[in-house]
This record gives structure tokens, C-alpha cells and sequence, in this order.
């Protein structure tokens, strides 16, 4: 079976005099199929634990727990396969990336078209039509072969999120991770978006989608995991951790909604570099009590908490 299981992943930066807990202990399950977003507030941790399972992070980067990918092979550790073997069997094939800001990881001085090839190639060297296969690809993320002949500079956000998309699945991979894609586009550009992920779904692919746009997540996700100051503090159904938080941190970005009561969270995250032993929360909780002194641990279940006193 096909899947992605993370397994108390943690990352954490080695700094002169500090040690950055930028993910602490993370697991969660990604399956074919399914749309799973992460959501939590900027600097939560869910980028780096993104450039994790992809080999990205700094050389300064430690990493403890697993990160198993099966399907395709014997199960493999990302977290602990060299970056040979990550370039030449996960990244792109196995698993694509759709970056933060597309636009800027564009090669500027060269077409959509001719980036689009050059990944085809490299995916695909036997393949006696690289054009023939990238306008297909392109087709699949809402491209004209038009489209292609543009340079970066020349396309809106959303036509650069669509190339970013082709691009990624050149490989045909069964998992699209998608780090904060909805951020600087419009409505309608949103829209179109969610579209195409929905789409990736019904096809059988998976996709992890980081944001922390929870309206986004709201009208893609089938499960949200809710992550703060690099923990998971609560994951289940999408319905379920919308309509009915059990985290106070849930209840309140789902409260900060503007169709909802519109009230900010008091108080600021914690620094990573210095947690709060238990709760991190709960310095901004107001139902904080002795016990969150200890840290909680997520329950089992569908619709699972790490909170000592849920809503």
C-alpha cells in the first residue's frame, strides 16, 4: 500500500548558544486519495517539516524519528536516505513539490516551455517527444501550449502557480506537497487552485497542503492536522476540526475566521528556542489550569487532541 507515515519527526537547529525545536515529535499519515492540509500560524514548523521529507534543510538541520514512504519498493526512511537516492527516487517521481512563491524558483531568462522540456527529460530520457508529453502535462494543470511560450516575468500568479504545478507532476508522483500556494492571489485564482488540487484527488494522488489559510483548507482539505509551535495538537476530519474544534489553539483560528466571530488570538507564540516544558499553548489559553504544566499527548482516534482540558 502506498502511504507516507510520519512517525514523532522532530528537526531542530543547532545555533551558537540556542537550539531551534523548529518540529517537535510530529506524526501523521498521508494516504492516496486524500488531501491532507496542515494549518497553524507563520513559523509554526510546517515548512521545515516539508523541506524534511525532501532533504532540503541546512547543514546545521538534525532530524530524529521517521518519515516511511511505501509503495513502489522496499519502505524508505526520507528521513534518513542520503540525498542521492532522494534526487534519483523520491523527488518529482515519488513525491513533487509545489513551492512557496513559484514565480521566484523559475529560471527567469527562459520560457515556461523550455523548463517544462528540460524536467521531462530529466524524468523521462527515453521518451522521443519531450514536447509531445509536456504540453500533455501542461494541459493537466490548466495550461495552453500558449501559455508555455511566456517567460516568468510574463505570467500572472496564478498562470505561474499552474506552471509550478506541471512541473511538479512531470514524474507523476502519488503525493504533491504544496507549501502555502494560495498566498498573494486573488479569489478567483484561489478558486482555480482548489480545483486543480481536488482534481489531483479524485485521480488517486494525495496532497499535503501547508497553509495557513484556513478558508483554503477549509474548502479542500478532507483532513486538517493543526500544528503550533512545532506540534501537532490536533487532526481528524475537516468537518469535524472546523465545526468542532477540540484544541483552544483550533477554536481559535477557527474563531479568527471573518464569517465566524472574527476575534484574534491573544498573545504571541512561543520562541523555539525556549518552550514551555508542558502546554505550549497554554501561556495565551484561558482555560490554562495546573496540569497543562505537563505536556499533553495526542489522543487516538479519528478526530485525535494533545490537550489535558479539550473544548
Amino acid at each position: 500500500m502506498t502511504e507516507l507515515v510520519l512517525d514523532r519527526v522532530s528537526v531542530r537547529f543547532r545555533l551558537p548558544g540556542a537550539t531551534v525545536a523548529a518540529v517537535d515529535g510530529v506524526s501523521l499519515r498521508v494516504r492516496p486519495g486524500e488531501c491532507v492540509a496542515l494549518v497553524g500560524e507563520s513559523g509554526c514548523g510546517k515548512s521545515v517539516l516539508a523541506n524534511a521529507l525532501l532533504g532540503f534543510l541546512p547543514g546545521n538541520a538534525q532530524t530524529s524519528g521517521t518519515a516511511t514512504l511505501t509503495g513502489d519498493g522496499p519502505p524508505l526512511d526520507l528521513l534518513g536516505t542520503s540525498d542521492a537516492v532522494l534526487a534519483r527516487t523520491v523527488r518529482g517521481r515519488r513525491i513533487g513539490l509545489v513551492p512557496q512563491s513559484p514565480a521566484a524558483h523559475l529560471t527567469p531568462v527562459r520560457t515556461a516551455r523550455a523548463q517544462l522540456e528540460e524536467v521531462v527529460r530529466v524524468h523521462h530520457p527515453d521518451d522521443p517527444s519531450p514536447r509531445d508529453r509536456a504540453h500533455r502535462v501542461a494541459a493537466r494543470a490548466g495550461l495552453s501550449p500558449d501559455d508555455l511560450d511566456r517567460y516568468p516575468h510574463e505570467l500572472s500568479g496564478g498562470m505561474a502557480q499552474r506552471v509550478a504545478n506541471a512541473l511538479a507532476l512531470v514524474g507523476d508522483p502519488w503525493l504533491l506537497i504544496a507549501d502555502e500556494p494560495t498566498t498573494g492571489l486573488d479569489r478567483h485564482l484561489v478558486d482555480g487552485l482548489i480545483e486543480e488540487f481536488r482534481r489531483m484527488v479524485a485521480d488517486g494522488r494525495a496532497v499535503l497542503l501547508i497553509t495557513h489559510d484556513l478558508a483554503a483548507a477549509q474548502r479542500v482539505a478532507d483532513r486538517i492536522a493543526v500544528m503550533y509551535a512545532g506540534r501537532v495538537v490536533e487532526v481528524g476530519p475537516a468537518g469535524a476540526v472546523l465545526d468542532a474544534p477540540r484544541h483552544h489553539y483550533s477554536r481559535g483560528l477557527v474563531d479568527a475566521l471573518p464569517d465566524r466571530a472574527f476575534t484574534p488570538i491573544p498573545g504571541q507564540p512561543p520562541l523555539l528556542t525556549d518552550l514551555p516544558p508542558g502546554c505550549a499553548f497554554a501561556p495565551r489559553c484561558r482555560q490554562a489550569a495546573a496540569v497543562c504544566a505537563s505536556r499533553p499527548t495526542l489522543t487516538d482516534g479519528e478526530h485525535a487532541v494533545a490537550c489535558h482540558l479539550p473544548c
